[in-house]
């Protein structure tokens, strides 16, 4: 069936190569580039794994744009529709932040914004987001972000589902929230706060298969069927190895679909649907 991936990037070299992705390629045996990426690469590693869209994001940090919206946009225009872009923003610049978020949004067709907590260090509760939380609302677009422990060498404690993305939650009860990663090792808190909040969900980026933590399959399974979307965080880990062993989390016909698309299309507002 077709899939969506909700959190991946089409790499710069700026970021592939970046000295703290160090601990990442030496777990996941991915190599630093030696030239730009073309975005066939990209498309082909999507389509290996029957990757129908892909949510290219962007990526800014303190010492500056790893990705660019810029970049990510002309990613996008040159996939045939295959991949629809996620904005980044610089956090220390609110209403420069603000703005560029609508820009991403109203001018260029993005469908979310990311932002990386550890990247900053500054938890998700952190004035800096606020604005920006305000701005997601009132756009209709999702709030993506990171939880659970770092891959890179840098604090893990801004990944902490609670109590920073329940806060999060409770101040923006309007903000619809798409926490990447899983949430490991505090994934029974992650599901707490899925449970508890309407708008929060899980996808399982950074992961394979057969990693996701048992209480994650059981949630996916059961009540969570609604709220978990899968990612594969390429080109970390490429699609089709993070869904190598899908078959063994054993879910139906009607939970497989609302996982790896219909969630994702839902959430994402990719069909134009409210």
């Amino acid at each position: 069936m077709p899939v969506v991936d909700a959190w991946m990037q089409h790499p710069t070299l700026r970021h592939s190569n970046h000295e703290m992705f160090a601990s990442l390629r030496r777990w996941t045996g991915m190599r630093t580039l030696e030239e730009e990426l073309p975005v066939e690469v990209t498309l082909a590693a999507l389509a290996a794994a029957d990757v129908d869209t892909g949510l290219s994001s962007a990526w800014y940090g303190p010492e500056g744009a790893l990705i660019t919206n810029d970049e990510v946009a002309g990613f996008v225009a040159r996939s045939g529709g295959r991949l629809r872009g996620v904005a980044g923003a610089d956090l220390t610049r609110p209403v420069a932040a603000v703005r560029e978020l609508r820009r991403a949004v109203g001018e260029l067709g993005f469908v979310a914004l990311r932002i990386i907590p550890w990247l900053w260090r500054l938890p998700p509760t952190d004035r800096l987001y606020y604005p920006l939380y305000t701005a997601c609302a009132e756009l209709g677009v999702p709030f993506c972000t990171q939880v659970g422990h770092t891959g890179p060498l840098r604090p893990s404690e801004t990944g902490r589902p609670i109590p920073y993305i329940d806060q999060v939650a409770l101040d923006f009860p309007e903000l619809t929230i798409v926490c990447g990663h899983i949430g490991y090792p505090w994934t029974t808190e992650m599901i707490a706060v899925a449970d508890k909040h309407e708008n929060v969900y899980i996808d399982t980026s950074a992961y394979t298969a057969r990693r996701y933590p048992p209480e994650l399959v059981a949630y996916l399974r059961g009540r969570g069927r609604r709220k978990v979307l899968f990612g594969s965080n390429y080109p970390m880990i490429e699609p089709s190895r993070a869904l190598e062993h899908l078959d063994e989390l054993d879910l139906d016909q009607e939970t497989a679909g609302l996982f790896l698309s219909d969630n994702a299309r839902r959430v994402f507002r990719l069909d134009g649907r409210p």
